[in-house]
């Protein structure tokens, strides 16, 4: 399987899942630690992939999201977007709706 199979797999075997540079128990940046408090905040579970630990991720993800940073959020399939998108849809309460609608299914 090629880095893009993977991803796709990733991407369509879990409903939230964020791309990202750590853990959730320990990201390794400030935009990470951001991004996944506020996923954290919903309540819900989600999945995550350590691009550090993952080159070939790391690499290859943004040609194919066409977005150029980490972390990526991905809800059911389809990307949200970045530390800034995520703590803007958490503020206004739209991230826990979005995740919850997917964690129901």
């Amino acid at each position: 399987m090629d880095t893009i199979d993977t991803i796709k797999e990733q991407i369509g075997n879990n409903p939230v899942l964020i791309y990202m540079k750590g853990a959730p128990n320990a990201p390794q940046c400030g935009f990470s630690a951001r991004a996944v408090q506020a996923l954290m905040a919903c309540g819900e579970k989600f999945a995550y992939v350590d691009i550090l630990q993952n080159p070939d991720i790391r690499t290859e993800l943004p040609k194919y999201a066409n977005w150029p940073t980490f972390p990526q959020l991905w809800i059911d399939g389809e990307l949200v977007g970045g530390s800034d998108i995520i703590a803007e849809l958490h503020e206004s309460g739209e991230l826990a709706t979005m995740i919850k609608a997917v964690a129901k299914a």
